[in-house]
């Protein structure tokens, strides 16, 4: 079992900038990705970025260029620098690790006022 925690999401202006941070715990040996998604009010879940082992990033094209995915192996943790934010970005933001399975974080909620 992983046990997966986020953190900082909150209130921005347009504009600004957020943080957010993710950990894994329990049984991470073997973790082959971390990422992060979204689900905005009346819509589906989707991808926003994910880290592999290698290193190797992919982000959602809504996002490029303003998100930064990163992670620190050693503490199986995973960030999520988000700037120029618009009110599209606006959701849940929940931290995804793929070992064999997904496990899901209870997800932090972002909200950007315009």
């Amino acid at each position: 079992q992983v046990h997966v925690v986020e953190s900082g999401g909150g209130l921005v202006q347009a504009g600004g900038s957020l943080r957010l941070s993710c950990a894994a715990s329990g049984n991470i040996f073997g973790i082959n990705s971390m990422g992060w998604y979204r689900q905005a009010p009346g819509k589906q879940r989707e991808l926003v970025a994910r880290i592999f082992k290698s290193g190797g990033t992919n982000y959602a094209d809504s996002v490029k260029g303003r998100f930064t995915i990163s992670s620190d192996n050693a503490k199986n943790a995973v960030s999520l620098q988000m700037n120029s934010l618009k009110p599209e970005d606006t959701g849940v933001y929940y931290c995804n690790v793929i070992r064999g399975m997904n496990y899901w974080g209870k997800g932090t909620l972002v909200t950007v006022s315009s």
